[in-house]
């Protein structure tokens, strides 16, 4: 049997992990393949491997997942939640085999290149769901809330939330690090069009969290450039379809039952229960999902409004419950973390480290925005993402002084 040299394996593992990355826009089953592939690799060209310093604390939230799961009354059912920590492989693996800036810019253009096709796509979409409401003989809005555009995904709550951290990472490139003019025109370009895309999502959840995230980005640019976002998200809102501006004016004023702004009261109500009764280590992986309309307290009107009651729509109140407030703190701990060392490192960084530091923190900006309304992190495909977007700053924090020097002279 053949062993393929050392300094190879790397470089395989290099391009799988890349390739990993890239996929987890389109489809959860090559991303994950590549990552098992990728994964294999690396530990076969026996490297030293290093893991950033954030992984005390996702090793704490991963050990109370596991003590809540065999205190529960059914750890069968948490099996599900452990294998999900695969995931966090993305991390370790792309920390591992990407090393340089420039490996990091490309990777990227590759996100923007991606993310554009499955903008593009997802217009064909749109305008499908358009004609197939008008030939329905149904009104729009009412037919496209629970038929929304998905991209290549299963999901348009994990479309939205991977071109939104798609959409972070490319315009942080743009700001600090911009590759040569047409490369730069080129994902200026892609920017636009990820962010119509998000717009035509109707997801409002994701909205916020783009605009906290785009919001940081500009901030960390053109200060001065912050006026400017009002007015634009005032335009924008005029020259959007009718049903975005709808969608808008839903937050404060819903369509009865149709709209989540019910469903999300109710989950919080019970989840508050849940988290009342087991503070310390909560129901347990999955039970929420099992036992939920057993927490509904008895003045919430039924039946209950239109809704996933699968799980708790926020990172906060859902892991609190299920895995109980000390878990849910390790997960806090973890991302405020992230922002601290990459906050650090911008003192001192370079024009490249700059481009990464500033999106990952910008990422956990729009993923503790979003996670308000939604379990972001318990979905494969934006937590793979995610931890892919932070996996990226952790390998600019990490780059010895000759390459800063490089990168800023």
């Amino acid at each position: 049997m053949t062993i393929l040299p050392r300094d190879k394996l790397q470089r395989i593992a290099f391009f799988l992990a890349g390739a990993s990355a890239v996929t987890d826009l389109v489809s959860i089953f090559a991303c994950h393949t590549l990552l098992i592939a990728a994964t294999l690799a690396l530990l076969l060209s026996r490297p030293k491997l290093r893991f950033p310093p954030v992984m005390l604390p996702l090793l704490l939230f991963m050990a109370g997942t596991v003590i809540s799961m065999l205190l529960d009354d059914a750890p069968s059912l948490g099996v599900k939640q452990l294998k999900k920590f695969f995931v966090f492989l993305m991390l370790i693996v792309l920390y591992n085999t990407f090393r340089k800036l420039e490996e990091l810019r490309w990777l990227a253009v590759c996100w923007a290149a991606v993310a554009t096709g499955q903008a593009l796509w997802s217009f064909q979409q749109y305008a499908n769901k358009q004609a197939s409401a008008a030939t329905a003989g149904r009104d729009f809005y009412e037919f496209y809330v629970a038929n929304r555009i998905t991209g290549f995904l299963g999901h348009w709550m994990s479309f939205s939330g991977v071109q939104m951290l798609a959409l972070l990472t490319v315009l942080s490139v743009v700001f600090f690090w911009p590759p040569p003019r047409k490369l730069a025109i080129a994902l200026a370009v892609s920017v636009f069009l990820i962010l119509v895309s998000i717009v035509l999502g109707d997801t409002r959840s994701v909205w916020g969290a783009t605009a906290g995230g785009v919001a940081f980005l500009v901030w960390m640019w053109r200060p001065k450039m912050l006026l400017l976002l009002p007015v634009l998200a005032v335009v924008g809102f005029l020259v959007a379809p009718a049903s975005v501006r709808e969608r808008v004016t839903s937050i404060y004023k819903p369509h009865s039952t149709l709209d989540s702004n019910l469903h999300r009261y109710v989950t919080m109500r019970a989840g508050i229960e849940m988290i009342k009764a087991h503070p310390w280590f909560g129901l347990g992986p999955e039970i929420v999902n099992r036992d939920f309309r057993k927490w509904v307290p008895s003045d919430i009107p039924r039946p209950l409004p239109d809704g996933y009651y699968g799980h708790l729509h926020s990172i906060y109140i859902h892991y609190a419950a299920e895995r109980g407030i000390p878990t849910m703190l390790m997960l806090m701990w973890f991302l405020a973390k992230i922002v601290l060392d990459f906050a650090h490192g911008l003192r001192v960084s370079s024009a490249g480290q700059r481009a990464f530091l500033c999106a990952g923190i910008a990422a956990v900006i729009a993923i503790l925005l979003e996670g308000f309304f939604e379990l972001n992190l318990g979905d494969s495909e934006p937590l793979g993402m995610f931890l892919a977007v932070v996996a990226c700053g952790y390998v600019a924090l990490a780059q010895e002084p000759e390459e800063i020097c490089l990168q800023s002279c």
